[in-house]
């Protein structure tokens, strides 16, 4: 980088503008969407099924079908102790097992996001008088539902389910299911 220029900050996102020394010698223009990153959770229960919320999303103009999901948005907190969270405010539910799914860059051709992916485990509702938080606007309208893994699957394969973090953690958790989820690394593995 040979020189860089924020065009934007926002409450979310920054972009800015490198110029960059590409092979060659010559410099070239990157616009880089800065974000802050984001986990999301395939929550599964005992029967196989995995608990989707359906949400209205502004900037593709529709509703989804996601996975319990949310910024990195609290400064030293590990994603692992995040994607806890995202998962109790979305959902009212809490595991006693944790795993990661995956690691993946939305789109690192124009964005930083990074997102990691768990498998939550062993679930349990918790009361609602035992939440201690307000749900924000849109956590408040979340619709929930239990889907089978196998048919989650097999939307994603119709091209039904569009969610980026769904599409990775469904599809991940049902390749790690094949040898009883004896490879995935622990919730608190280090990201590479």
């Amino acid at each position: 980088v040979v020189a860089s220029a924020e065009q934007y900050r926002g409450k979310i996102i920054n972009v800015r503008t490198d110029t960059v020394r590409v092979p060659g010698g010559t410099t070239a223009e990157r616009e880089v969407v800065e974000h802050p990153g984001a986990v999301g959770v395939v929550a599964l229960d005992e029967d196989g099924r995995v608990l989707m919320i359906r949400q209205y999303r502004h900037p593709v103009g529709r509703l989804l079908w996601e996975l319990p999901a949310g910024l990195r948005d609290v400064t030293g907190e590990p994603t692992a102790q995040t994607a806890r969270r995202e998962l109790l405010e979305e959902t009212g539910y809490r595991a006693r097992r944790w795993h990661v799914l995956a690691d993946y860059f939305s789109s690192p051709g124009i964005i930083t996001e990074r997102l990691r992916v768990f498998l939550a485990r062993d679930l349990e509702e918790v009361p609602e008088t035992d939440r201690d938080f307000v749900p924000e606007n849109e956590e408040a309208h979340l619709i929930l539902d239990w889907v089978p893994l196998e048919q989650a699957v097999s939307l994603v394969l119709a091209g039904e389910l569009h969610n980026g973090v769904a599409v990775v953690g469904l599809l991940a958790a049902h390749a790690a299911r094949q040898d009883g989820f004896a490879g995935l690394r622990d919730a608190d593995a280090p990201e590479t």
